[in-house]
């Protein structure tokens, strides 16, 4: 079985990664041409976001063709040819694998249009009530109805996402057939990681009911038990068969409880689990468009209740600041300009040494920051068009209404990665679909020569490799009440030693009262992001603005 304590992920946005054909998108040859990179960070496996064949109109996770990589990617030659080049470097590939719906332009969906009962039966059909209002009252995650007009019929289709992301309808055999035999085909092709998107919300109720709300909305399809059921039958029947295999699934909402069981080993659903709760610590009352400075303790509870009790229950975390649907963590909960290298190599330290398998989003490793642009009609996200314009509706300015935009689009992680200091970051010789921005100062050129940060995350790499406290341990909080430091310690059963950790989450000195069990230790540093001279632990310690430090006693 795999120790995924031991291992690191790497995740890479094909379209913004790099262009080796000059079109301005990013492709599956691009990254080809840049393995040496990746070798030089030590990742064990890459995540690659979809590059499969789809209209675009939620960036591929809307697939038309689950079995054909998108031309504008590349080729399935391009394709094996990356598996096997990344093999030979001992890195393996995990794909994202969208199952709770499919694009309306796919052959199942369109089939079914064509009147063909087979495939009508993949989808949630139902037809409008007596009354003539649709099937049910839910709300689609994108705006307006979850329901649309299923072709010339007297039915609707459901679509929790956009109109055009069909919902599947897991409860049919023939379905979830058809999706297993999507996994082994790239099980076939040498695959052994995959990511599922949003796979809790899989589990509607074969009725469909009106909700009484938004939030009470959610649960009737989302880590319902049926989910459980589900993942252990495909478990069984693709990527279980595989000892080698590393699942994720994204979870939606989820609780403590439900990811226990869906990434404790004897269970056989996933390896690990995505939640998301920590990043919505920066939304004013739980909205995502609002400009808010993160409650950090709030973050800290979250962080204490997830990884305690995951570990208490044999359950697994997937630890992450950023991905492709986040603003930076940077300048979400660092500080970008005075500080911007010290709270980079803080907040990794803060993830890496904690209990969980870490992924790292590309650029973060340069200390990469929200782009800042300067215009709404520098971005391109449609969920970002569609949020400014309703924050006017709400009676916001122009100004106040971008401001957010500006803090929380999604494409402010989704610019080009920046690998040298050019017109176009070195990522095209072309005009790119999404412009870089600061690449003067922060590129992989500058990084690799003369930086620190990409450095730092290699040794969080090798550490988590080497060091059993850190891959094998379990997690303790302590400091809990402290307003400014995050701190934990890494145990095993029956060994004497553990490993610290502090991290200053502000830009100001922070003395600590040490608990008296953590006083007059023999102290080893083992990381650490500012230069440590005669360390000792005596009963307080001072951490200086955004430290990290890590330090194993006896």
């Amino acid at each position: 079985m795999v120790n995924l304590g031991k291992k690191v992920i790497y995740q890479i946005y094909p379209k913004s990664f790099y262009d080796s054909n000059g079109d301005g998108i990013g492709d599956i040859p691009g990254i080809i041409k840049k393995l040496d990179y990746i070798k030089k960070l030590n990742v064990d496996m890459i995540w690659f976001n979809p590059f499969f064949v789809s209209p675009q109109h939620d960036n591929g996770y809307d697939i038309a063709d689950y079995y054909k990589i998108d031309p504008r990617f590349g080729t399935m030659a391009d394709f094996d040819e990356l598996v096997a080049k990344l093999k030979k470097i001992n890195v393996g590939v995990m794909l994202d694998m969208v199952f709770n719906h499919c694009s309306t332009d796919n052959e199942w969906f369109q089939k079914a249009l064509a009147g063909d009962k087979k495939y009508q039966k993949f989808f949630y059909l139902r037809k409008a009530k007596a009354d003539g209002s649709l099937p049910t009252n839910w709300q689609s995650k994108f705006g307006g109805p979850a329901w649309a007009k299923f072709g010339d019929t007297d039915y609707y289709y459901l679509h929790l996402y956009d109109p055009t992301q069909a919902d599947l309808d897991w409860h049919n055999p023939e379905l979830r057939k058809a999706v297993y035999k999507v996994v082994n085909f790239w099980r076939s092709k040498g695959v052994q990681g995959f990511r599922f998107d949003v796979i809790n919300v899989t589990g509607k109720a074969q009725k469909l009911v009106d909700s009484t709300g938004p939030d009470q909305e959610k649960s009737l399809y989302t880590d319902t038990p049926v989910v459980h059921k589900y993942l252990k039958e495909m478990n069984a029947n693709t990527f279980g068969k595989d000892p080698n295999s590393i699942t994720v699934g994204e979870m939606s909402s989820t609780t403590i409880k439900n990811s226990i069981e869906y990434s404790k080993p004897s269970e056989h659903e996933l390896s690990m689990v995505f939640n998301f709760h920590h990043l919505k610590v920066d939304y004013k009352n739980g909205e995502k468009w609002t400009k808010t400075p993160f409650d950090f303790m709030k973050l800290k509870e979250l962080f204490t209740q997830w990884q305690e009790k995951m570990d208490q229950g044999g359950g697994w975390n997937a630890l992450f600041w950023n991905n492709h649907d986040q603003p930076i963590a940077l300048n979400r909960f660092g500080d970008p300009g005075k500080y911007r290298i010290k709270s980079a190599e803080m907040l990794a330290t803060a993830i890496h040494l904690m209990r969980g398998t870490p992924y790292i989003y590309m650029g973060e490793e340069l200390g990469m920051v929200n782009p800042d642009y300067s215009s709404m009609k520098d971005y391109v996200d449609v969920e970002s068009l569609n949020a400014f314009k309703e924050l006017k509706k709400k009676g916001m300015t122009a100004k106040e209404a971008f401001e957010i935009i500006q803090t929380k689009s999604r494409d402010n992680s989704r610019t080009p990665m920046h690998w040298d200091a050019s017109k176009y970051a070195g990522f095209s010789k072309v005009k790119p679909w999404l412009m870089p921005k600061k690449q003067d100062k922060i590129n992989v050129q500058e990084e690799l020569r003369h930086g620190e940060i990409f450095n730092y995350y290699q040794k969080l790499i090798k550490l988590r490799k080497n060091e059993p406290l850190i891959s094998d341990g379990h997690i303790k909080m302590f400091l809990k009440n402290d307003p400014q430091i995050l701190a934990y310690e890494r145990f095993l059963e029956n060994k004497n030693d553990k490993l610290l950790v502090f991290t200053n989450f502000y830009g100001k000195k922070h003395i600590v009262q040490l608990p008296e069990k953590y006083q007059n230790k023999h102290v080893q540093v083992i990381i650490s992001n500012y230069k440590q001279t005669n360390l000792s632990l005596n009963e307080r310690l001072t951490l200086r603005p955004y430290e990290a430090l890590a330090v194993k006693i006896s």
